[in-house]
């Protein structure tokens, strides 16, 4: 395997700090690396070293002849005053980039919903973001790094992303180095996981998953010390082991030592306990929408707009939902609805006397009054003691699990990093004690350890859990329902992150056929949703016969569902006491219960295909 770029015995030194003291690395034809490390450890110093852009103190970086480099900073820098287009091909004739799969692809895939003829000056941050790493990716480049590219990209555009640096370049060859929070983007991309920590690069072999293997071996063969740190890493590799297959079917994750390491861990929470206690603290009723529509009036530059139409959905004690859905979906507008903030144009909105919502946004509102305040203060006079996971904890545990030093208690607020002020907002909100939390997008700012605190705290969260974020890992992680905001209706995937992303290529293709525009002006306008138009057509397509028969096959396949659903809690029943030392008949109860199973899954699947064909 051709090597292509490394460093020797790097050092770097700040005047309060040293980032590196002789770090050797390199980066080979087909590595796919991916960097993890705390907030302010030098992930992003490490890639501008790499790249060239800081001389070390000491230390060299080689790099092989020919070799070219792409990279995507944090923050974009893209020169103002060029069109969209400019931007992104530069000068190149638009006979020449359209002939060319690669770029189209890229346009496609991340700009075709904004104006090509635009000024990048005219731009939103989002925008802006989306269109400097389109700009990297269609340039022809050995080595590409990238810092944080899933920022300001929802779950379908990191899933293209993915996609698309998967096959970039013919197998074995290429290189990629990647700094990100997204753990599954991270699992999916990556063959090899560098962990930067005090000063040193330490290399993991495979992507998230084993990385968080190696590293509780790491920490179980440390000191005592570390034991903290350990558990939650056991939890957290606990949960992988208890995840989705993909995960866990990765060659390079060796399942035999991670069974052995989790064997007595307990799951990351008892869902039972957990929704028996937000029963007595929220009652039977928690918010319930019944047919509800919200749409917003015409304005002297806008038309009408309808945002959701008769939804309905009734939200339970304990309920642990994701909401996924494209910018601009309404998925905001649904959670506001919720909290109260938003009444509906039509329908209602019923709730429960005993509910306390509290919300986590993206603007750290929370934080604005007490900037000048003491982190020791502003716990202090919180509550004295909390209830989590059953023990009860003071603020300062609190504190501690949620990463915060006992040198940083005396830190003003206004001093905290992003992360910090992100960490302690979230601990606010959770010592307030509400029991319906809501969380929108709250891993910015966070580091792979933060999140997998955040994760922990709210394992032991007891109430009604409502989470948007385009961070799939969060939402497969801390939620056990998922729902999609589309076409202006809610939708429940029982499928997962998965089946949403399925319906959206399903809604594109519908849209896409329904189009009369060449693929050369698709970067000109256009929308990342389906079309209404396609929608349509599809409806047109089925006869009156066709869609009585799937309406009744719907309803027939509801009837069966319920009862084999039903049979399986009896079989489990049965099976918790039957006879242990009788392993034919437990054998026989664990066969029919996989059966039954399996064809529930089987007609779950043909109820979402007919529901598609029926509701179009």
């Amino acid at each position: 395997m051709a090597h292509l770029l490394g460093a020797e015995a790097l050092h770097l030194e700040y005047p309060t700090r040293v980032i590196f003291d002789s770090v050797t690395a390199g980066i080979d034809e087909g590595d796919r690396i991916g960097i993890v490390g705390r907030n302010g450890d030098g992930k992003s110093t490490l890639l501008n070293l790499l790249a060239g852009r800081i001389e070390p103190d000491s230390g060299r970086v080689t790099r092989r002849r020919g070799v070219t480099l792409g990279i995507l900073d944090q923050a974009d820098d893209l020169v103002q005053g060029v069109t969209v287009g400019q931007a992104i091909v530069g000068g190149i004739e638009e006979h020449v980039w359209a002939g060319d799969a690669k770029v189209r692809d890229v346009i496609a895939g991340l700009v075709r919903d904004i104006p090509w003829d635009a000024l990048v000056d005219d731009l939103s941050g989002g925008q802006r973001r989306r269109v400097a790493l389109a700009a990297v990716l269609t340039g022809d480049h050995d080595v590409i790094f990238l810092d944080e590219p899933t920022n300001h990209l929802d779950v379908e555009g990191i899933a293209w992303l993915a996609g698309h640096l998967k096959t970039r370049w013919a197998q074995n060859s290429g290189g990629l180095v990647v700094v990100t929070h997204d753990r599954w983007f991270l699992d999916e991309v990556c063959n090899q996981t560098w962990e930067v920590h005090d000063r040193v690069i330490e290399p993991f072999e495979g992507g998230y998953a084993a990385y968080i293997l190696q590293r509780v071996e790491r920490d179980r063969m440390a000191s005592v010390t570390e034991a903290k740190r350990q558990n939650l890493m056991k939890k957290e590799l606990a949960w992988l082991r208890r995840g989705a297959p993909a995960r866990t079917a990765k060659p390079k994750f060796r399942i035999d030592a991670a069974n052995v390491l989790i064997e007595n861990e307990p799951p990351p929470r008892d869902t039972v306990s957990m929704q028996s206690m937000a029963m007595q603290r929220l009652g039977k009723d928690v918010v319930d929408l019944l047919d509800v529509s919200v749409t917003f009036p015409a304005s002297e530059n806008t038309p009408e707009k309808h945002v959701l139409h008769d939804i309905t959905w009734r939200i339970a004690p304990g309920e642990r939902t994701g909401i996924m859905g494209v910018n601009g979906a309404g998925k905001s507008t649904l959670l506001s609805l919720v909290a109260g903030t938003l009444a509906p144009t039509s329908g209602k909105v019923k709730r429960g006397k005993t509910i306390k919502v509290a919300v986590l946004t993206q603007q750290l509102f929370e934080l604005e009054h007490i900037q000048n305040d003491r982190v020791s203060d502003v716990i202090g006079r919180q509550k004295t003691s909390y209830m989590a996971g059953g023990k009860e904890i003071t603020p300062g545990q609190m504190l501690e699990r949620m990463g915060f030093m006992s040198a940083q208690l005396s830190t003003q607020v206004k001093d905290l990093s992003g992360g910090q002020k992100r960490r302690l907002q979230l601990l606010l909100i959770v010592l307030d004690e509400p029991n319906v939390l809501i969380l929108d997008e709250p891993t910015n700012d966070l580091d792979t350890d933060m999140l997998a605190a955040m994760e922990d705290l709210l394992d032991s969260f007891p109430g009604t859990l409502l989470v948007v974020s385009h961070d799939r890992y969060l939402i497969e992680r801390v939620t056990d329902n998922q729902y999609a905001v589309m076409d202006a209706g809610f939708r429940h995937l029982p499928g997962g992150v998965d089946q949403y992303l399925e319906l959206r290529r399903k809604a594109e293709s519908v849209a896409g056929a329904a189009s009369t525009g060449s693929p050369t002006e698709a970067p000109a306008g256009g929308s990342t949703g389906g079309s209404a138009g396609g929608s349509g057509s599809r409806r047109l397509a089925i006869g009156g016969a066709e869609l009585r028969n799937a309406q009744k096959e719907r309803a027939s396949i509801d009837r069966k569902v319920a009862k084999m659903q039903a049979r399986v809690v009896e079989l489990h029943e049965k099976l918790a006491v039957h006879d242990q030392s009788d392993y034919d008949g437990l054998g026989t109860f664990t066969r029919e219960i996989a059966e039954l199973e399996a064809s529930v899954a089987a007609m779950e699947t043909r109820w979402l295909e007919l529901s598609e064909l029926i509701e179009g």
